[in-house]
């Protein structure tokens, strides 16, 4: 059933190739253990980055916890496992947080793909390019290093570990770190609930001098910024709210805009490429290897 999916694949891509869209950029966010704060991040990361102007998909692929519908304070009643069994259009499943902001509903690694037949795929990559025109996605994945993880982080432009500079965690980031290289040599880190800008350093460095000792010169371990702890952080999660929105001042919202700014730097502005290399679509056609 794969290898048809594959195939139908490559016609769609094909038959698509005279279309253009925007070059969405893909960043999977995770973490070693789960209550490191990755989903407060990636949530306030994708708010910061529409605030800016840039059109945001955030991919809810941690569902054994399903954060982002408490972070944005919405109701989730349908994700991207109805479209793929037909019981939903991609369009049923969208919700939109902000102006530019859309939140996408996902499911983990290992279960996406799985009820799907060759037409629904069909009628799923051709209803998924409603999201051609997003800049970024950023793929919120489960904590740990399971398969499901994996598949996204492999099918990730940039990856960003999480973690807290707490002995356990910083363990579980290293053994993340460990299994991502295998993968790839480009990792990004977030330090957060980090006291101020020494202690976030002074971790990364930890981190990183184990890593290379271990893993090898060629990984390109760098730490793209760091979030304060910071009470606002907590109370902004108990009120459903985010706190980059609630508390604007703040130097926690200074903290995540700098991250955003990294990634913004990343972005290949004005290339355009074929719908089925952007948005949901491109994010399914690079899944869908691993079939």
């Amino acid at each position: 059933m794969m290898d048809h999916q594959a195939k139908k694949l490559e016609e769609l891509v094909a038959s698509n190739e005279k279309k253009k869209s925007k070059k969405t950029r893909f960043v999977a966010i995770t973490s070693g253990k789960g209550g490191v704060g990755k989903s407060t991040i990636s949530s306030n990361l994708a708010y910061v980055l529409a605030q800016s102007g840039l059109n945001v998909g955030i991919f809810d692929a941690d569902i054994g916890l399903a954060n982002l519908d408490v972070m944005f304070n919405v109701k989730i009643k349908k994700n991207i496992l109805h479209v793929l069994k037909g019981e939903a259009t991609v369009s049923d499943i969208l919700i939109p947080i902000t102006r530019n902001l859309i939140l996408i509903p996902g499911e983990s690694g290992d279960e996406i793909l799985k009820y799907s037949n060759q037409a629904l795929f069909e009628r799923f990559m051709s209803e998924a390019q409603v999201l051609d025109k997003l800049d970024v996605m950023i793929i919120d994945t489960g904590a740990g290093i399971g398969n499901h993880i994996q598949m996204f982080i492999d099918a990730a432009d940039e990856v960003i570990v999480v973690t807290v500079p707490d002995p356990a965690a910083i363990t579980d980031a290293y053994a993340t770190i460990k299994t991502i290289a295998t993968l790839r040599d480009d990792i990004s880190m977030i330090m957060n609930q980090v006291k101020n800008e020494r202690e976030s350093t002074a971790v990364y460095q930890k981190i990183k001098k184990v890593a290379l000792a271990n893993i090898g010169k060629q990984l390109n371990l760098k730490l793209i910024g760091k979030i304060n702890a910071d009470v606002k952080v907590s109370s902004s999660v108990k009120q459903r709210a985010l706190f980059s929105a609630t508390y604007p001042s703040s130097v926690v919202h200074k903290d995540i805009v700098a991250i955003a700014n990294s990634i913004t730097s990343t972005l290949e502005r004005d290339v355009l490429v074929t719908p089925s290399e952007s948005g949901l679509s491109g994010l399914f056609k690079r899944l869908v290897k691993h079939f």
